[in-house]
Protein backbone atom coordinates (compact mmCIF):
# COMPACT_ATOMS: atom_id res chain seq x y z
CA UNK A 1 0.00 0.00 0.00
CA UNK A 2 1.69 3.91 -0.96
CA UNK A 3 1.97 6.23 1.44
CA UNK A 4 -1.12 8.09 0.39
CA UNK A 5 -3.39 5.16 0.33
CA UNK A 6 -2.19 4.25 3.55
CA UNK A 7 -2.79 7.63 5.00
CA UNK A 8 -6.36 7.51 3.49
CA UNK A 9 -6.94 3.86 5.38
CA UNK A 10 -5.70 5.05 8.52
CA UNK A 11 -7.96 8.53 8.61
CA UNK A 12 -11.00 5.91 7.33
CA UNK A 13 -10.01 3.81 10.25
CA UNK A 14 -9.39 6.16 13.18
CA UNK A 15 -13.25 7.66 11.96
CA UNK A 16 -14.88 5.04 12.32
CA UNK A 17 -13.52 4.01 15.30
CA UNK A 18 -14.92 7.52 16.78
CA UNK A 19 -17.93 7.20 14.96
CA UNK A 20 -19.20 4.06 16.43
CA UNK A 21 -18.49 5.02 19.82
CA UNK A 22 -19.72 8.12 19.07
CA UNK A 23 -22.84 6.38 18.25
CA UNK A 24 -23.28 3.95 21.15
CA UNK A 25 -22.38 6.43 23.41
CA UNK A 26 -25.78 8.77 22.05
CA UNK A 27 -27.71 5.15 22.00
CA UNK A 28 -26.68 4.55 25.74
CA UNK A 29 -27.34 8.14 26.61
CA UNK A 30 -30.83 8.67 25.11
CA UNK A 31 -31.58 5.09 26.36
CA UNK A 32 -31.49 5.94 30.23
CA UNK A 33 -33.31 9.58 29.91
CA UNK A 34 -36.88 10.73 30.20
CA UNK A 35 -38.93 10.33 26.45
CA UNK A 36 -42.68 10.98 27.79
CA UNK A 37 -44.08 11.54 31.19
CA UNK A 38 -47.69 12.42 32.14
CA UNK A 39 -50.32 11.58 34.63
CA UNK A 40 -52.66 8.49 34.95
CA UNK A 41 -55.78 9.53 36.07
CA UNK A 42 -57.10 7.43 39.37
CA UNK A 43 -60.48 6.74 40.48
CA UNK A 44 -62.11 8.30 43.07
CA UNK A 45 -60.71 11.43 45.36
CA UNK A 46 -57.36 10.71 44.71
CA UNK A 47 -55.11 13.07 42.71
CA UNK A 48 -54.07 11.92 39.25
CA UNK A 49 -50.63 9.88 39.07
CA UNK A 50 -47.98 11.09 37.77
CA UNK A 51 -45.84 8.83 35.47
CA UNK A 52 -42.25 9.02 33.45
CA UNK A 53 -41.22 6.57 30.74
CA UNK A 54 -37.45 6.75 30.09
CA UNK A 55 -35.93 4.91 26.47
CA UNK A 56 -35.51 2.15 28.36
CA UNK A 57 -38.76 1.22 28.60
CA UNK A 58 -40.31 2.89 25.60
CA UNK A 59 -37.66 1.39 23.35
CA UNK A 60 -35.59 -1.59 25.34
CA UNK A 61 -34.06 -2.20 21.86
CA UNK A 62 -32.16 1.23 21.48
CA UNK A 63 -29.94 0.65 25.20
CA UNK A 64 -28.84 -3.30 23.92
CA UNK A 65 -28.08 -1.56 20.42
CA UNK A 66 -25.92 0.80 22.46
CA UNK A 67 -24.06 -1.60 24.38
CA UNK A 68 -23.62 -3.96 21.26
CA UNK A 69 -21.75 -1.12 19.54
CA UNK A 70 -19.64 -0.03 22.18
CA UNK A 71 -18.18 -4.09 21.88
CA UNK A 72 -18.20 -3.28 18.02
CA UNK A 73 -15.09 -1.07 18.68
CA UNK A 74 -13.52 -4.10 20.61
CA UNK A 75 -14.06 -6.05 17.19
CA UNK A 76 -13.03 -3.29 14.52
CA UNK A 77 -10.18 -2.82 16.73
CA UNK A 78 -8.97 -6.66 17.04
CA UNK A 79 -10.21 -8.10 13.58
CA UNK A 80 -9.06 -7.95 9.58
CA UNK A 81 -9.91 -9.30 6.39
CA UNK A 82 -13.09 -11.01 6.18
CA UNK A 83 -13.22 -11.01 10.21
CA UNK A 84 -13.67 -6.99 9.70
CA UNK A 85 -16.56 -7.41 7.45
CA UNK A 86 -18.06 -9.76 8.96
CA UNK A 87 -18.09 -7.15 11.89
CA UNK A 88 -19.25 -3.80 9.95
CA UNK A 89 -22.43 -6.07 8.69
CA UNK A 90 -23.20 -6.78 11.91
CA UNK A 91 -22.88 -3.04 13.08
CA UNK A 92 -25.16 -2.08 10.38
CA UNK A 93 -27.73 -4.46 11.99
CA UNK A 94 -27.30 -2.93 15.43
CA UNK A 95 -27.80 0.80 13.91
CA UNK A 96 -30.82 -0.66 11.69
CA UNK A 97 -32.48 -2.44 15.14
CA UNK A 98 -31.67 1.02 16.88
CA UNK A 99 -33.39 3.15 14.24
CA UNK A 100 -36.16 0.28 14.35
CA UNK A 101 -36.76 0.88 18.36
CA UNK A 102 -36.77 4.31 18.00
CA UNK A 103 -39.43 4.28 15.19
CA UNK A 104 -41.75 1.91 17.27
CA UNK A 105 -41.17 3.50 20.40
CA UNK A 106 -42.22 6.97 19.92
CA UNK A 107 -45.50 5.87 18.56
CA UNK A 108 -48.42 7.14 20.49
CA UNK A 109 -49.91 3.59 21.18
CA UNK A 110 -46.42 2.02 22.39
CA UNK A 111 -45.87 5.08 24.92
CA UNK A 112 -49.02 4.86 25.96
CA UNK A 113 -48.46 0.88 26.87
CA UNK A 114 -45.05 1.42 28.09
CA UNK A 115 -46.55 4.46 30.56
CA UNK A 116 -49.56 2.17 32.08
CA UNK A 117 -46.44 -0.71 32.41
CA UNK A 118 -43.86 2.04 34.34
CA UNK A 119 -46.76 2.85 37.17
CA UNK A 120 -48.51 1.13 39.54
CA UNK A 121 -51.59 3.38 39.62
CA UNK A 122 -54.43 1.99 37.86
CA UNK A 123 -56.39 4.40 36.02
CA UNK A 124 -56.95 6.30 32.68
CA UNK A 125 -53.68 7.74 31.10
CA UNK A 126 -53.99 11.94 30.58
CA UNK A 127 -52.13 13.45 28.38
CA UNK A 128 -48.55 12.28 27.20
CA UNK A 129 -45.94 14.71 26.00
CA UNK A 130 -42.90 13.08 24.55
CA UNK A 131 -39.75 14.56 25.16
CA UNK A 132 -38.30 14.83 21.31
CA UNK A 133 -34.69 15.50 22.26
CA UNK A 134 -33.73 12.18 23.10
CA UNK A 135 -35.49 9.99 21.03
CA UNK A 136 -34.03 12.54 18.39
CA UNK A 137 -30.54 11.54 19.78
CA UNK A 138 -31.24 7.62 19.92
CA UNK A 139 -31.91 8.14 16.33
CA UNK A 140 -28.73 9.98 15.57
CA UNK A 141 -26.63 7.18 17.25
CA UNK A 142 -28.58 4.54 15.24
CA UNK A 143 -28.01 6.69 12.34
CA UNK A 144 -24.06 6.70 12.92
CA UNK A 145 -24.01 2.96 13.84
CA UNK A 146 -25.57 2.16 10.75
CA UNK A 147 -22.88 4.16 8.94
CA UNK A 148 -19.58 3.56 10.24
CA UNK A 149 -21.05 -0.18 9.93
CA UNK A 150 -21.52 0.30 6.39
CA UNK A 151 -18.10 1.42 6.05
CA UNK A 152 -16.33 -0.89 7.82
CA UNK A 153 -18.10 -3.57 5.83
CA UNK A 154 -16.98 -1.82 2.33
CA UNK A 155 -13.63 -0.45 3.35
CA UNK A 156 -12.71 -2.53 6.96
CA UNK A 157 -10.29 -5.37 4.69
CA UNK A 158 -8.00 -2.61 3.56
CA UNK A 159 -7.51 -0.62 6.93
CA UNK A 160 -4.58 -1.18 9.43
CA UNK A 161 -4.88 -3.48 11.81
CA UNK A 162 -3.81 -4.84 15.42
CA UNK A 163 -0.35 -5.76 15.71
CA UNK A 164 0.32 -5.62 11.66
CA UNK A 165 3.16 -3.34 12.10
CA UNK A 166 4.84 -5.66 14.24
CA UNK A 167 4.31 -8.95 12.75
CA UNK A 168 5.80 -7.25 8.78
CA UNK A 169 8.38 -5.44 10.77
CA UNK A 170 9.19 -8.81 12.19
CA UNK A 171 9.06 -11.44 10.21
CA UNK A 172 10.86 -9.22 7.06
CA UNK A 173 13.92 -8.31 10.05
CA UNK A 174 13.70 -12.17 10.42
CA UNK A 175 13.99 -13.20 6.93
CA UNK A 176 16.58 -10.42 6.05
CA UNK A 177 19.21 -11.89 8.92
CA UNK A 178 18.30 -15.54 8.55
CA UNK A 179 16.50 -16.92 6.23
CA UNK A 180 13.32 -18.77 6.43
CA UNK A 181 12.73 -19.92 9.35
CA UNK A 182 13.74 -24.22 9.98
CA UNK A 183 12.92 -25.62 13.17
CA UNK A 184 15.06 -28.77 12.18
CA UNK A 185 18.06 -26.10 11.40
CA UNK A 186 17.50 -23.83 14.74
CA UNK A 187 18.00 -27.16 16.88
CA UNK A 188 21.16 -28.01 14.90
CA UNK A 189 22.48 -24.43 15.17
CA UNK A 190 21.86 -25.16 19.37
CA UNK A 191 23.31 -28.51 19.10
CA UNK A 192 26.74 -27.04 17.90
CA UNK A 193 26.50 -23.86 19.97
CA UNK A 194 25.54 -21.82 17.07
CA UNK A 195 23.30 -17.93 18.24
CA UNK A 196 20.73 -19.17 14.94
CA UNK A 197 19.71 -15.11 15.77
CA UNK A 198 23.07 -13.98 15.42
CA UNK A 199 23.54 -11.30 12.27
CA UNK A 200 25.24 -13.22 9.10
CA UNK A 201 26.24 -9.98 7.86
CA UNK A 202 28.09 -9.50 10.44
CA UNK A 203 30.01 -12.56 10.05
CA UNK A 204 30.59 -15.13 12.99
CA UNK A 205 33.17 -14.95 15.10
CA UNK A 206 36.59 -16.58 14.80
CA UNK A 207 37.37 -19.63 16.97
CA UNK A 208 40.35 -17.77 18.24
CA UNK A 209 37.83 -14.75 19.42
CA UNK A 210 35.42 -17.32 20.50
CA UNK A 211 38.29 -19.02 22.81
CA UNK A 212 38.17 -22.19 21.19
CA UNK A 213 42.25 -23.44 19.91
CA UNK A 214 43.50 -23.23 16.55
CA UNK A 215 42.68 -26.25 14.65
CA UNK A 216 46.34 -27.67 14.27
CA UNK A 217 45.22 -31.31 12.78
CA UNK A 218 44.47 -29.96 9.59
CA UNK A 219 46.64 -32.28 6.83
CA UNK A 220 45.71 -29.86 4.26
CA UNK A 221 46.54 -26.74 6.02
CA UNK A 222 50.22 -28.70 6.52
CA UNK A 223 50.54 -30.08 2.76
CA UNK A 224 49.85 -26.46 1.65
CA UNK A 225 52.73 -24.71 3.90
CA UNK A 226 55.90 -23.61 1.47
CA UNK A 227 58.72 -26.23 1.55
CA UNK A 228 60.97 -25.88 4.35
CA UNK A 229 58.86 -24.21 6.79
CA UNK A 230 58.56 -25.49 10.15
CA UNK A 231 55.59 -27.43 10.85
CA UNK A 232 52.97 -25.87 13.33
CA UNK A 233 53.90 -26.65 17.13
CA UNK A 234 51.08 -29.03 18.42
CA UNK A 235 49.86 -28.18 21.83
CA UNK A 236 50.42 -31.38 24.60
Amino acid sequence: MSGPDHARAKREYTSALAATAVGAAALITAAGQTWASGDVEVPGPLAAAPVQVDGATAAPAVAAMGWAGLAAVAALIATRGRARTAAGVLMVLFGAGALAGVWTGTRGSSLAAAALRATTARGELGGLHVEWGWPALAAFGGAVLLAAGAAAAWRGPAWPAMGSRYDRHGASAATSRNGPADPADLWRSLDHGEDPTADPAQGGASAEEAGGAPDNDDPDRDRARPAGAPAAQKEP
